[in-house]
């Protein structure tokens, strides 16, 4: 016989730690190569593919990767180069300042500012969105890139270049985890580092277009991931079932088991 046994309080499966809840990170690279990801203890065994298919459509990923002292996260955010359009034939619209709204033709609202508006890209919004919250731009002010056209098709030199510019800015997000292994940023919201305003995590995701695919903390405090996936209870035993077991009143008889 050759068993290498351990004691059963000691913890040898292994595996890796994943983590959940709300954190402040830092951004590291946005579509780094396999050697950039090398030099960040990031092991990948081939160059990265930044672009995606769905549905016959093709998307540019813009892949932000975000650290805090437990390790490296991907932010993945699909853009095209064509204007975003609703199910009704309405079009997004965007502005010098990050404003976004939806209308068939030029936004008329008395809330809307008209500078530099135009239609936007697929994708746009939750770039800019990240964008506001990274580098902590107050409201009114404003925040566009001059290349969004050329980052839509992929071309991310003026984002690279913001990651240099705030190397030490924070950004607050929210970390799942998917299929009990994948880490995952939520990106209907993302918030400042100050003011720490979690409760408008938690009106995001309570939104009817906010869901979050992946399981997080319950209480959303940042640490190792704790499942919170709900116990099944058992069905009721049906005692006319012939492989049920047979009882007298409330007490269960004893039964020899084939096994």
């Amino acid at each position: 016989m050759a068993i290498q046994s351990n004691a059963s309080t000691e913890e040898v499966m292994g595996g890796m730690k994943t983590f959940s809840g709300l954190t402040n990170v830092t951004v590291t690279a946005v579509n780094p190569t396999m050697a950039e990801l090398h030099a960040m203890d990031i092991n990948v065994k081939q160059e990265p593919n930044y672009t995606v298919e769905f549905s016959g459509e093709e998307y540019n990923k813009i892949v932000f990767w975000l650290a805090n002292e437990d390790g490296n996260f991907k932010l993945e955010i699909l853009m095209q180069n064509k204007s975003r359009v609703s199910q009704t034939g309405k079009h997004q619209w965007m502005n010098a300042i990050g404003q976004s709204t939806w209308s068939e033709e030029e936004p008329t609202y008395e809330w809307w500012k008209t500078e530099g508006q135009r239609k936007a890209y697929t994708g746009e919004e939750t770039l800019i969105n990240f964008t506001k919250a990274w580098a902590n731009v107050a409201s009114g002010d404003e925040v566009s890139f001059d290349s969004i056209s050329a980052i839509a098709n992929g071309d991310l030199a003026e984002i690279k270049e913001l990651v240099k510019v705030l190397s030490t800015n924070e950004v607050r997000v929210l970390i799942g985890v998917s299929n009990d292994k994948y880490q995952k940023v939520y990106t209907k919201y993302f918030g400042r580092v100050k003011p720490q305003r979690d409760d408008l995590f938690v009106k995001a995701l309570n939104d009817d277009y906010g869901s979050f695919k992946a399981d997080f903390n319950a209480d959303l405090k940042w640490g190792t991931h704790v499942s919170t996936a709900t116990l099944v209870t058992p069905d009721t035993i049906d005692e006319n079932e012939d492989w049920a077991p047979k009882t007298n009143g409330t007490v269960e008889a004893k039964e020899d088991l084939p096994f």
